[in-house]
């Protein structure tokens, strides 16, 4: 048989018609487009592809069980490794991890790896009332912090083997970045919903609204029995860029507009929580986040939106499928730009006026590229005479974030490096006794993946110290 050159296309909404509405872009492979995706695999010896997942799925078996169209099968395969495999069919970038290795893409294009997961998972999630065995219970209780990516991961892992888990997740619903992070037509909550219900189903218990560092701190959790602790806290502490005008009325983080459009359901026609709709708005960054940001901005009512970014599109470190999808639907990239200053209306005779104190526009400096960096990347550096203003009428800062302080603060013993992540070693073990991290707390913001990679490492370590094993 002949190898197909290209992936199958994925269909997805009309650029006009999905930048108005939070359904979800890409509609995903029928079965016959899955079936003959998954015929591209050259099923190679060495795997390759292996070696570029964070959690170690065995994608040519689960690709193998697909040819075959037993999707069971595959299913089967892919959750040996990962907890949240209709997740990571979305979110995951595929094309700098497990596509990258894959041995057709040295001619050709490669396997879509993850969109062969996502078909997958949602086959196996349409059916109504899979059975989920539980396992035997070891009689070991063990505390997650956190519901993110590395904190249900490493929950899954360790329900899996026994253990009566407890994951304390600090706002209303559970999910972390994937629910307050994530826009709706990138990952439909439901599908994180779902990948929680069966976590659920196994024995894992989720309690929301419990902070910890505040409603508990990591001390109690131990004192009421907990034998060890998994830290998962991600990176809630947004950065901003310190320039005049951020604290003006229309400035965002990034971490503040998706949670309410997100979590809080600012989008709909009488939110419970306000959020600036229509008008200009102005994203700075050139991340994944400031994509789903300014994405997320066109579909609350923006007339024109901005991607405001201090390089080229070349060094541009958003998924290239998201770039993409943004440049079709209409966002204005602007990039070889630095903000200066956020811009504000003020009328001096009248302090009471309603319009004081609210964002008019973001001066920006043009960029050129010298010399490289220490991350390699060329330096940008402000061209003399070149600013200029964009008229916006909100703000929305999307240059990363921190992780969270709050547990660092309230747990004594608990070295963090200078930028506030929790320093581990390679099996996620801090400088507590028994007390693991990772995901974002660690590193600061990364990829869903790498959370859930982490989280993997965590449970198998966590595993070897309560059960005595040696290997």
């Amino acid at each position: 048989m002949a190898i197909v050159p290209k992936k199958h296309e994925m269909p997805t909404q009309e650029p006009a018609v999905r930048a108005r509405n939070f359904r979800e872009v890409a509609l995903g492979y029928d079965e016959e487009t899955a079936v003959a995706e998954a015929l591209r695999c050259l099923n190679c010896k060495n795997r390759p592809c292996v070696t570029g997942c964070p959690v170690n799925i065995r994608i040519p078996d689960f690709i193998a069980k697909m040819k075959e169209r037993d999707f069971e099968g595959a299913y089967d395969v892919i959750t040996e490794s990962s907890s949240l495999p209709a997740v990571c069919g979305r979110v995951c970038p595929q094309e700098s991890q497990c596509e990258s290795k894959c041995t057709l893409g040295i001619k050709f294009e490669p396997v879509g790896i993850g969109r062969l997961e996502r078909f997958v998972a949602d086959r196996h999630n349409e059916k109504a009332g899979a059975e989920i065995k539980v396992p035997e219970q070891n009689g070991h209780r063990v505390a997650i912090v956190g519901s993110g990516p590395s904190g249900l991961t490493c929950a899954g892992d360790l329900a899996k083997k026994g253990y009566k888990v407890t994951v304390f997740e600090a706002l209303h619903t559970a999910g972390g970045v994937l629910v307050y992070g994530i826009p709706e037509f990138r990952l439909p909550k439901r599908i994180v919903a779902k990948e929680v219900e069966t976590l659920k189903k196994l024995g894992v218990d989720v309690q929301t609204n419990v902070i910890i560092g505040k409603t508990l701190t990591v001390d109690e959790l131990f004192d009421d029995g907990f034998e060890a602790v998994f830290i998962g806290s991600g990176a809630g502490l947004p950065n901003f860029m310190n320039i005049p005008g951020e604290s003006l009325k229309g400035v965002y983080s990034a971490n503040e507009f998706l949670t309410r459009s997100n979590l809080m359901k600012a989008y709909l026609d009488n939110p419970t929580t306000p959020i600036m709709k229509g008008g200009n708005v102005a994203v700075v960054g050139g991340g994944n986040v400031a994509m789903d940001a300014a994405r997320t901005a066109l579909r609350l009512g923006a007339e024109k939106v901005y991607i405001v970014y201090r390089r080229s599109m070349e060094e541009l470190p958003a998924r290239r499928e998201e770039v993409e999808h943004a440049e079709e639907e209409g966002i204005d990239f602007r990039l070889l730009c630095n903000p200066v200053e956020v811009l504000g209306y003020s009328n001096p005779d009248d302090p009471r006026d309603p319009r004081n104190g609210f964002v008019t526009g973001i001066k920006c400096v043009r960029m050129a590229l010298g010399e490289p960096d220490e991350s390699g990347r060329r330096r940008p550096e402000p061209v003399e005479g070149s600013e200029f203003v964009l008229d916006v009428d909100a703000v929305v800062i999307a240059i990363g974030t921190s992780p969270n302080p709050l547990i660092k603060s309230t747990t004594k013993g608990l070295e963090v490096n200078r930028k506030g992540g929790i320093i581990v070693n390679e099996d996620g073990l801090t400088s507590r006794e028994n007390v693991f991290a990772g995901g974002d707390a660690v590193t600061g913001a990364a990829t869903v993946i790498s959370a859930m990679g982490a989280g993997k490492v965590a449970a198998a370590a966590i595993d070897k110290a309560l059960s005595g094993k040696t290997e």
